[in-house]
């Protein structure tokens, strides 16, 4: 609509632009890109399916430099548009410079399009030609446009529209817009503008320091936040071995496998739902799943095997390494040793746009389900019989024992909240790791460090220290590489326990004195 208003207020100018640009389409490769530069800067509706046109290869040219326009409608002459034989004519053939060109005068043409993708596109391809021709039309689309994704585009574009022009006021208005935007195309942009204006040098630098400025504060926050989702990652792993080892003193080598079996019950759940009418609710519903499964395995652990080791560190370390090794090639014999697909649901698909920043949706979500977790086990902790018979039994077995506690129930239902919480976290990682047999043993590790450093059976440890050495790990990664960043937490974690052994927040109780 915006093209014919401008037809309306400047009609002979539009459509000499138009005519006069013709000729040096039928020139050579620098003739030809200056014409689309002119087209594109033309306002002129017939310009769009002309250029449409050069860049798919549809637009020809005779001898005598007569252009012919190829449709589905059949052949026509520019600008006349009377039929005619193609004979032997041949298409305009284009260069780099001329494809260029035509991707900023489409997008200059195309930013009034009525459909949004296409205007960010264009402004999006007005930005890369950078011609100062597109100022006129760039500022006619931001005088209309309402969606602020585009208007930012628009005047990203705009900006660098501006520095392409020869007057140098111009061009300060450009430099003056982009030290406003936050992102490293901008300070590239000012950066190759500072070699051709040499004397705008001094607001070019003080615009590109501005952007460095922000970029640095942007780039805290987002390696804070990858720091909190590998914290909340190493909150959920860890939570289930928070209670199996600080609470019961179990050194469980199969924690890992508890995680591994929690994933593949969500593997399970989407296959047995695949084609139903819960399929979108796959996910939801593998929680619990995962939840009793994993409980299952972990009772029958106990009961069979565990509960006949306790005092014996040494030998529940070997036997549940054994299991661990027996549940893996278990899974390998039913599933395969190849990896297993779980899909994402669509609302945990694709990133998330907070203020500049761009957050992956997945991560996002498995922090606030390790929250949600976290929440869900003080709360059964603090307010339920199970809850309150878990502390007594901490704090002194023998009295509560006298007191009518089956501390051999207890012991059982301990370690299989703990199982089910390992199998809780597998449902998260199923949605940012490989579902396989080892998915579990890269985080075993981890997860032991957690509990140590946070301090052995701690609820509160548990979260300060997941977090702490997921922030640690992803601040040390841009200088010492991941592998060094795991070794310097792993010598710093060491040092820290040589001066409280019993980490952070110490448990008073049976754990504590054992």
């Amino acid at each position: 609509m915006l093209l014919a208003i401008l037809l309306l207020v400047s009609p002979a100018r539009a459509q000499d632009a138009f005519t006069a640009a013709l000729p040096g389409l039928a020139g050579g490769f620098g003739q030809i890109a200056e014409a689309v530069e002119k087209l594109g800067a033309s306002a002129d509706p017939r310009a769009l399916p002309l250029l449409q046109a050069l860049q798919e290869g549809r637009l020809l040219k005779r001898e005598d430099g007569t252009l012919l326009l190829q449709t589905d409608a059949g052949t026509s002459e520019v600008p006349t548009g009377r039929p005619a034989e193609a004979g032997d004519a041949e298409a305009v053939r284009v260069n780099n410079r001329v494809r260029g060109a035509l991707r900023g005068a489409l997008g200059s043409l195309q930013i009034l399009s009525t459909n949004p993708e296409e205007r960010l596109k264009a402004a999006e391809d007005v930005f890369r030609s950078r011609s100062a021709q597109n100022i006129a039309p760039l500022e006619a689309a931001l005088a209309r446009e309402t969606i602020p994704a585009i208007r930012a585009q628009l005047e990203l574009s705009l900006a660098a529209s501006r520095l392409a022009s020869p007057d140098n006021a111009v061009r300060l208005q450009g430099i003056n817009a982009l030290a406003e935007v936050t992102d490293q195309n901008a300070r590239a942009l000012l950066l190759e503008t500072k070699a051709q204006a040499p004397d705008l040098a001094r607001q070019i630098d003080g615009a590109v320091a501005k952007i460095e400025g922000r970029l640095k504060v942007r780039q805290m926050v987002e390696t804070f936040f990858q720091g909190l989702s590998l914290g909340s990652v190493l909150l959920l792993a860890a939570l289930g071995l928070a209670v199996t080892f600080g609470v019961m003193g179990v050194i469980n080598m199969a924690h890992g496998e508890m995680v591994m079996l929690g994933a593949y019950a969500t593997y399970m759940v989407q296959e047995a739902l695949s084609g139903t009418a819960l399929a979108p609710f796959a996910l939801p519903l593998a929680i619990p799943a995962a939840f009793l499964l994993a409980a299952a395995v972990g009772a029958v652990l106990e009961r069979g095997l565990i509960r006949y080791l306790y005092g014996r560190p040494l030998e529940t370390l070997l036997m549940t390494f054994g299991v661990g090794m027996i549940l893996q090639q278990a899974v390998r014999l039913i599933f395969g040793a190849q990896n297993r697909e779980v899909v994402s649901p669509a609302w945990m698909q694709g990133t998330l746009t907070l203020g500049g920043l761009s957050l992956t949706a997945n991560r996002v979500w498995i922090i606030v389900f390790g929250l949600l977790v976290l929440g869900l086990v003080v709360a059964a902790i603090r307010y339920t019989r199970f809850g309150l018979e878990m502390r007594a039994v901490v704090q002194n077995r023998r009295i509560a024992a006298t007191m009518g506690i089956r501390t051999g129930r207890v012991d059982a239902l301990t370690f299989a909240f703990g199982s089910g919480i390992a199998g809780m976290a597998g449902v998260a990682l199923s949605q940012i790791d490989n579902v396989s047999p080892n998915l579990g043993t890269g985080y075993i590790i981890d997860s032991f460090m957690v509990v140590v450093f946070g301090g052995v059976g701690s609820l509160a440890g548990t979260l300060v220290g997941a977090l702490t050495l997921g922030v640690l790990n992803k601040v040390m990664e841009p200088y010492a590489g991941a592998v060094l960043a795991k070794v310097v937490v792993l010598v710093g974690i060491m040092l820290f326990i040589q001066r409280r052994p019993r980490g952070m927040f110490a448990l008073k109780g049976r754990a504590a004195e054992a």
